[in-house]
């Protein structure tokens, strides 16, 4: 029997009428090309990373907090910093009982050791609950520093 399944027959197209055939195999320049660019890639993000995420130059602790009378607390903090030429400031804040913030302060860290403790008293417009630090840097407001 002819035309069964066990004879296959290979279909022959017109030539010019459905192109040249399959495309090349990728030239090997493409391949260097997106090797590059996945590599700039990949070095753009880890850059970006240790910028955002290494250690920040200049940190607080909270030590201790304890209320004072007319909503006020009072905060003592730790300073560590890697360049204590160099004045820095902290961001301090009071919460009251619902987590919302209710008075901060920026405290200003003069020049001096590398490790420094400052207490400072943060008044509050209700009644405060805990107090932390925000964040700390070396950028200072003109209206901190000193003349």
């Amino acid at each position: 029997m002819a035309g069964g399944p066990a004879e296959t027959a290979v279909a022959v197209l017109p030539e010019g009428r459905y192109g040249t055939g399959r495309a090349q195999a990728p030239r090997r320049w493409r391949r260097w090309l997106f090797l590059a660019i996945a590599l700039l890639v990949s070095g753009v993000i880890a850059w970006v990373a240790y910028v955002n995420l290494g250690s920040a130059p200049i940190d607080a602790e909270r030590v201790a907090f304890s209320g004072k009378p007319g909503n006020a607390m009072e905060i003592t903090i730790n300073v560590t910093r890697d360049d204590n030429s160099r004045p820095g400031v902290c961001i301090v804040r009071v919460r009251d009982k619902t987590g919302a913030e209710s008075g901060r302060k920026e405290l200003l860290i003069p020049a001096g050791a590398k490790y420094s403790r400052m207490t400072t008293t943060i008044k509050s417009i209700g009644a405060p609950v805990t107090a932390d630090v925000y964040g700390c840097s070396y950028d200072i407001p003109r209206y901190l520093s000193t003349p």
